[in-house]
């Protein structure tokens, strides 16, 4: 009886160690994606960038569950912090933990409840993360982000909705650059990101072994 207690002890230990080593894996790899970023001048100002770093942190929430993803983008935050550091003191760095939780949290939830974990549970799982994510993106925008980076860099907000009008030039207000660049921007962001996500989990959940 002891032999046995000792022996799932010790398989215990060694998924413990594997899952640990798992999420600092995905989150360093995440922390590296994210110093690649790019803008989407067709899409919203280049102070907006598209980068890759959820990949990783959705594929850890989907093979090891929600708690698991959202360490997995606390260490991505740390990781970019300590190799590229911040230009916002930490503002865009915390936004971006917000968002990147409020996205796969609600994703690998919806994945991982269902006894038999299916494609469309997947699907179902990002879309409501991509839909969450964005309204999260337009208040904390509208509330949070746009008026402290106006402060930050004694830019009044009506110079946001101009960066904004000349993307969009239907953009004349606040409102209006929410719901024309910040709505196309993350949807098109998370979008991207769950086709990628769909696409490669299959193949690398054999290599985590997380279900």
């Amino acid at each position: 009886m002891s032999e046995q207690v000792l022996r799932n002890g010790n398989v215990m230990e060694r998924s413990r160690t594997r899952t640990i080593t798992q999420i600092a894996m995905l989150g360093a790899v995440a922390g590296v994606l994210m110093n690649f970023e790019f803008p989407l001048p067709f899409l919203a100002p280049s102070f907006y960038q598209l980068d890759f770093s959820e990949i990783p942190v959705l594929v850890g929430a989907f093979a090891m569950g929600p708690v698991a993803g959202a360490v997995i983008e606390l260490v991505k935050i740390l990781v970019h912090l300590v190799t590229k550091g911040t230009m916002t003191a930490g503002v865009g760095d915390l936004a971006n933990f917000i968002f990147g939780c409020t996205f796969v949290i609600p994703a690998g939830i919806i994945y991982r409840l269902h006894n038999v974990k299916s494609r469309k549970h997947a699907v179902m799982g990002m879309a409501v993360g991509t839909v969450l994510t964005t309204i999260a993106a337009c208040l904390m925008n509208a509330f949070v982000l746009l008026p402290a980076y106006g402060k930050a860099f004694g830019m009044p907000i009506k110079a946001f909705i101009e960066m904004g009008a000349a993307v969009n030039h239907s953009v004349n207000s606040l409102l209006g650059f929410v719901a024309l660049i910040i709505v196309p921007f993350n949807l098109f962001k998370y979008i991207l990101v769950s086709v990628i996500v769909f696409f490669i989990y299959k193949r690398i959940r054999v290599v985590l072994k997380g279900d």
